[in-house]
């Protein structure tokens, strides 16, 4: 009677953890769930989706003006790493069938935010975001990781020759497989490694001025690069007043 007992008590919490982990949305997928329906219901294929963290999170909200403009799809989750962007690269990029992606990586795997992760195995993820990409049609601007002195959720790393580290592979890999690679990280770093003041109230995530003085011009040129688009058909960045 006892073993019967255990047994269904044993049954009862496995199917109690199974249906947590159903309510448990890992990657996020739900997050965009809506928002590529009405994507997809526009019938207009998007110039470009940005797939990132925090900070494509924060673009596509602060500057909202800048992605409906140019036909831009932000898809940015804060706090998210490369792992759990290559899991929901198909429903939110693939499945828009944009001409181009912004792939903006690596800033949550160097802060550990799913724990330690291999420089190798960061990039590894994000060589299958652009290799889905290219099989797909798919254009692929491969960005730098943007540059942080401080992690204020992680003080106890320190970022700045990390993130250095992570983008000479991300150079040598996109040079060595013909994909543009967006520099950011020169023209961004102050000093100490990370965002001036101006630019950042936390050395990490852009303010407006930061993305519409530096990060649009950039971008827009990127993509304007990769599409081969008409002068006529220029995307813009928008100005900063």
């Amino acid at each position: 009677m006892k073993r019967i007992l255990f047994t269904a008590l044993m049954c009862v919490f496995a199917v109690s953890a199974i249906a947590q982990d159903k309510k448990k949305d890992w990657a996020q997928f739900g997050r965009y769930e809506k928002a590529n329906e009405e994507v997809l219901a526009r019938d207009v294929r998007p110039d470009a989706v940005f797939m990132g963290n925090s900070i494509t999170d924060g673009w596509a909200r602060q500057d909202p003006e800048f992605f409906d403009s140019n036909n831009f799809v932000g898809r940015g989750i804060g706090g998210q790493t490369s792992s759990e962007m290559l899991v929901r690269f198909r429903r939110d990029v693939i499945d828009l069938n944009p001409k181009c992606v912004v792939i903006l990586s690596g800033t949550n795997d160097i802060a550990q935010n799913n724990g330690y992760i291999k420089p190798e195995n960061t990039l590894g993820n994000i060589i299958s975001m652009c290799e889905l990409a290219k099989a797909n049609g798919i254009k692929v601007v491969l960005c730098s990781v943007t540059p942080t002195s401080v992690f204020g959720w992680r003080r106890e790393i320190s970022p700045a020759p990390l993130i250095r580290e992570m983008n000479v592979m991300l150079e040598a890999y996109a040079k060595e497989n013909d994909i543009y690679y967006l520099n950011y990280h020169p023209a961004l770093t102050d000093e100490k490694g990370g965002l001036p003041a101006k630019w950042s109230g936390d050395t990490c995530h852009p303010n407006l001025e930061c993305y519409r003085t530096v990060m649009e011009p950039m971008v827009c040129e990127a993509i304007d690069k990769v599409l081969k688009t008409p002068k006529k058909k220029l995307h813009k960045a928008i100005p900063f007043k």
